[in-house]
């Protein structure tokens, strides 16, 4: 079979070995001509050509692996199938020319599903517009402390179609289940994906350029729930992830499971003075409530966990039960998980003054919650919007904060959000953008705080105008707080 792969990523070089070692005849396009790009088409036609054990199947099968660079937009001749990577939006020429030619277009996801085994291992979704890696982490501490066979997979950075046709290959034990974290690009692309349970953990508008519109993102994650077979979990706060339970076609007993920050109705998880609780996996839903886990187990070490943490760790707690793991799983494996750098990430304390890096707040539904899980802040904000609007987020946290610090090409937005709804609160605008600002920043954070406040990076926006990436905007901070350290003790 002759499959365009579109995308010289990370999935998309994954999406081009599998298929390649399975005899598919490959062809990978990508717009880009850059040292990156040149240098990973190498890296492909290398494997092909000298049957490397490093990727997936016999070489005896490998059909080749052709690349072309510069041009990302025409349809190779003879083309069968479409493979695209997730960034990919669904208007690319590539796509129209495949539409005209009657070719289906997939996605990394939906081949993964196709060449799984009969046996193979269960999968357990998890989408959102923030907490997705989180969430799908605390799930598989969660089952590795049940004594399961687990790996957290997807969006999340390991190739699923790796993990998928590498099962219990080479004498490895099978994977009992997988967390799958799913991005709303991968589930777009995945329409005959079936989970066992999956969850939608919140809805903000995000990624609408890709999507074209609030209403077309919202139905790519609803995607999660088609075909679940055990539990659609959603937030109780959010009703549009209700919603979209109750549109869901799902198989005969699949159960709604709500998760909710207050005491848990029915069939519902939740908080009851300091203890997550269970209404849904338990014997009789109307009077037994199951202890899980209690709020202080939530990555123990770390202070106490942000509201939004605690709604992750129901959410983790709820597809765990959904797949039959025991109450005290639930608890060791949220005392064992520690969440990744730049999420909600301590720094330091310094004269009295707490120093929080949140750089992967890139929109402002993360920032949001971020900035409600502190009472007296400062605010490090800007970079690129990507089309966000501000007023919003400024009006909800307006009361909680003490200055602003402005930092980014957008940073406009947010002052003139500050300024209608906070007009009291003191702000640094800082007119630069080169890496530097954060050490600027930090300092102008520092001379607005005072002891018992909390500098907080929760930018709301992208790192691109400024950084590679959200994790060195972060490191940035950090290595400014502990400047700002070395310098005062």
């Amino acid at each position: 079979m002759h499959i365009t792969v579109a995308g010289l990523g990370v999935s998309g070089s994954s999406a081009a070995r599998a298929l390649a070692g399975l005899g598919a005849r490959v062809t990978v396009v990508d717009g880009g001509d850059g040292d990156k790009q040149r240098a990973a088409a190498a890296e492909l036609e290398e494997w092909a050509a000298t049957g490397s054990a490093s990727g997936t199947g016999g070489a005896g099968h490998r059909a080749g692996i052709t690349v072309r660079l510069g041009d990302g937009d025409t349809l190779p001749e003879g083309t069968e199938l479409v493979v695209t990577s997730p960034g990919w939006k669904p208007t690319s020429p590539l796509f129209t020319a495949a539409a005209a030619a009657g070719v289906d277009v997939v996605g990394d996801v939906e081949i993964a599903w196709r060449l799984r085994g009969p046996d193979s291992a269960a999968w357990l979704g998890v989408t959102g517009t923030n907490g997705k890696t989180t969430t799908v982490r605390m799930l598989a501490s969660i089952l590795e402390a049940e004594g399961l066979h687990t790996l957290a997979v997807g969006n999340i950075g390991t190739p699923i179609i790796d993990v998928v046709l590498g099962q219990g290959k080479d004498g490895a034990r099978p994977y009992d289940v997988l967390a799958v974290e799913l991005s709303s690009y991968q589930l777009h692309w995945a329409p005959s994906l079936r989970a066992h349970s999956a969850a939608v953990l919140n809805l903000a508008p995000d990624h609408l350029d890709w999507h074209g519109s609030m209403q077309a993102y919202a139905a790519d994650k609803g995607r999660i729930y088609e075909g679940n077979t055990v539990a659609c979990v959603y937030n109780v706060a959010d009703k549009a992830t209700e919603e979209l339970v109750r549109a869901a076609d799902v198989e005969e007993g699949c159960r709604a499971i709500g998760f909710t920050l207050g005491t848990p109705g029915p069939s519902q998880l939740g908080v009851v003075e300091g203890l997550l609780v269970d209404r849904a996996f338990v014997e009789n839903r109307q009077k037994q409530a199951q202890e899980l886990a209690e709020v202080a187990d939530i990555a123990p070490g770390s202070g106490t966990p942000a509201p939004h943490n605690i709604a992750n760790a129901l959410a983790a707690a709820a597809l765990a039960r959904a797949f039959g793991v025991r109450p005290a799983a639930v608890r060791d494996g949220l005392r064992a998980f520690h969440p990744d750098a730049h999420r909600i990430q301590h720094i330091a304390d310094v004269d009295g003054v707490t120093y929080i890096d949140d750089s992967k707040a890139t929109n402002t539904h993360a920032a949001e919650a971020s900035l409600a899980a502190y009472e007296h802040i400062v605010w490090i904000a800007g970079g690129l919007a990507k089309g966000a609007t501000f007023d919003e987020l400024v009006q909800k946290s307006a009361a909680r904060l003490r200055g602003v610090v402005l930092i980014g090409a957008d940073r406009a937005l947010i002052r003139e959000a500050l300024a209608r709804h906070a007009p009291e609160v003191p702000v640094v605008d800082l007119d630069r953008t080169d890496t530097g600002a954060m050490s600027q920043a930090v300092r102008e954070a520092t001379r607005l705080a005072e002891p018992g406040d909390t500098v907080l990076l929760a930018p709301a926006c992208a790192s691109m105008d400024m950084f590679v990436n959200y994790n060195k905007r972060g490191d940035a901070f950090a290595d400014a707080v502990r400047e700002l350290t070395a310098r005062d003790h």
